[in-house]
């Protein structure tokens, strides 16, 4: 079927990244994430949004692919981490919410993003793997092939992907300037010399291009190239289950200009900046019949640089070191407490002077979580507490945006929040509910009604929630809904705190054979009207209140074969002209009036096709 939202359990959601979701399947890691009730996209353009989790955004999520971190070089973060994100290179994405995990490195506030895959195991020699192929409305055209050969003692891993898309037409027929090309590639080497040894040495290769309505310049070089090793021993004796050893390395390479993938009647700017991060994790499982407990450390140093005619030069330089340990204790056959804590030390280098002055600091993390399921009904809840503190990141040091003295002036966030959830799975109705209430003390604020613009610390509160449920009306019929809300506030200055999603919902309505499926599938959103204009982040800001709308899409599925399978859908049925709260300002020389937001696409079709072997 086609996934219209995922199975979600409180606090933790895993679900497959292959399978064809609505809207178009996803071309990076931000298009999958918008798909999650919960989370939003920072919008400029066809491509390359950046990701929002109840209106937390940045380096407050944790964003991890394969357990390696990768940062992007944009001051304005043209080139987000999940811009080098292809989903079908993955097998699976595991959102945990809240400062909920100390185990995948600084604990972050807002949420834990894990981009996975999984290892392969034959019993016999073989080949496997899956071929999709995709067109759609807009000259979308993507090509994926999944590759793996293998025996008992070991396998090879090809992945490579392609995608395109032209510029798009919003609701009104009005060109939307958002083309984008990108490729990416990787091969992965393991060995399984035993049932209780991995070995794994991954290298990928990946570029692009994109072209921004609400940018200044577009992206004309999207290059990264990484490499890791992973090494895993299990069952080491009655109480070490497992030893890991990871490595990893990733560098980005990014150009931005604006007459590469536009006209420009002024003059030709052009800028290159990139980043290097190397990172490494040690961890350890111990298990006894009721206790689990994972420790561990891992170290991560991060470099931001810019090319000029002499060639790269570091200006920025992040080393972190950490911790951790966490516990999870089976109290009795129904209650369960989970309990984890880490301690960073973080250190900054600011090399754009000679001086090379320096900030560090030592910043701890902790979390509890109850879960009980009751004993006679499909019924789980928790509730979990959790105090982690930020380190400013690159963006909110360096960008030019944060002003002058943010190296010096800005303080680490510190965030206390309380979640709660629960999950139900019966027969014929499951739900689910995610809810927060958060304390942000030295929340890192951007101020652009100043002039230059720069960051500060203020205080704030933030709560909200997501819920959903999945109902079997009758046979071969499946009713889902979902509901997300985020709102949070400026306790410094009695404000809304800019940059939040408004209520947004879902409906799909599915009707299902043993073959096919076919859904319609309402999204519902409503307007915005708590705003701080001129405020918010580094990439956005409150430009005013924002108008509701709603849409309709179709998607149906045909399973011709166990091999071969059909995927086909139709978003903004209705060609609707609308756009996302959370969205830039068209620039000028595209067309756009001041404050002018950017519209979404019309109707869209998509078909996708996958063959699997």
């Amino acid at each position: 079927m086609t996934v219209t939202a995922p199975v979600n359990n409180p606090g933790h959601l895993v679900t497959s990244t292959q399978t064809p979701r609505q809207p178009v399947p996803a071309s990076d890691g931000a298009d999958l994430l918008k798909t999650i009730p919960g989370f939003s996209i920072l919008r400029s353009g066809g491509s390359n949004g950046d990701p929002v989790l109840r209106g937390m955004f940045g380096s407050r999520l944790n964003i991890l692919s394969d357990g390696a971190s990768t940062q992007g070089g944009c001051g304005s973060r043209m080139d987000t981490p999940t811009a080098y994100i292809t989903p079908k290179s993955y097998d699976t994405l595991t959102v945990v919410k809240g400062p909920q995990s100390v185990t995948h490195g600084p604990m972050a506030s807002a949420g834990t993003l894990l981009f996975e895959r999984q290892p392969e195991l034959f019993s016999e020699p073989g080949i496997k793997g899956s071929v999709n192929l995709l067109q759609g409305a807009n000259g979308r055209s993507d090509q994926n092939v999944n590759t793996v050969l293998g025996n008992r003692s070991g396998y090879i891993r090809l992945d490579g992907n392609r995608s395109e898309a032209e510029d798009y037409r919003d609701g009104d027929s009005n060109r939307v300037p958002g083309k984008w090309r990108k490729w990416n590639s990787g091969v992965t080497l393991g060995l399984t010399p035993d049932d209780d040894t991995l070995a794994e040495l991954s290298m990928g290769a990946s570029d692009g291009e994109a072209r921004y309505a609400g940018r200044m310049m577009d992206g004309s070089r999207f290059a990264r190239k990484s490499a890791a090793l992973k090494l895993e021993k299990y069952a080491l004796s009655d109480r070490l289950r497992k030893v890991s050893w990871q490595s990893y390395y990733n560098d980005t390479d990014h150009i931005m200009d604006n007459y590469s993938l536009r006209q420009t009647a002024g003059p030709k700017r052009k800028s290159e900046v990139g980043g290097v991060t190397m990172g490494t994790r040690l961890s350890t499982v111990w298990e006894s019949d009721a206790n689990q407990l994972t420790t561990g450390t891992d170290m991560m140093r991060k470099t931001h640089r810019r090319k000029n005619a002499a060639g790269w030069r570091d200006d920025a330089q992040f080393i972190q070191a950490g911790i951790f340990s966490e516990l999870q204790t089976e109290l009795n056959s129904d209650n369960k407490f989970i309990t984890g804590a880490r301690l960073d030390h973080v250190r900054v280098d600011d090399k754009r002077s000679p001086d090379f002055a320096s900030r560090s600091d030592v910043l701890p993390g902790a979390f509890m979580r109850v879960e009980h399921t009751l004993p006679d009904a499909p019924l789980t809840l928790y509730s979990g507490v959790g105090y982690t503190e930020r380190f400013p990141d690159y963006w909110e040091f360096f960008s030019g945006k944060a002003g002058q003295a943010s190296f010096k002036t800005l303080k680490s966030e510190k965030t206390l929040q309380w979640d709660n959830g629960l999950s139900f799975n019966g027969e014929n109705v499951s739900a689910w509910l995610s809810a927060y209430v958060g304390r942000i003390s030295d929340y890192i604020l951007f101020d652009y009604s100043q002039t230059p613009s720069q960051a500060s610390n203020t205080n704030a509160v933030i709560m909200g929630g997501e819920t959903g449920a999945r109902w079997k009306i009758a046979p071969n019929w499946l009713l889902e809904s979902s509901l997300n809300y985020a709102w949070g506030e400026n306790r410094s200055d009695s404000q809304p705190l800019p940059q939040m999603p408004p209520l947004e919902g879902h409906v799909m309505l599915n009707y299902y054979q043993e073959d096919w499926s076919t859904g319609v599938m309402w999204r519902a959103v409503a307007p915005q009207h708590r705003t701080a204009n001129q405020k918010g982040n580094v990439t956005g800001q409150d430009l005013s209140s924002s108008a509701g709308f709603g849409t309709l899409a179709w998607n149906a599925d045909y399973t011709f074969s166990q091999q071969l399978k059909m995927s086909a859908g139709i978003d903004n049925l209705l060609n609707k002209a609308y756009s996302e709260h959370l969205n830039m300002a068209g620039v000028s020389e595209f067309g756009y009036s001041t404050h002018q937001q950017i519209t979404e696409p019309g109707r869209t079709w998509w078909l996708e096709m996958e063959y699997v072997f």
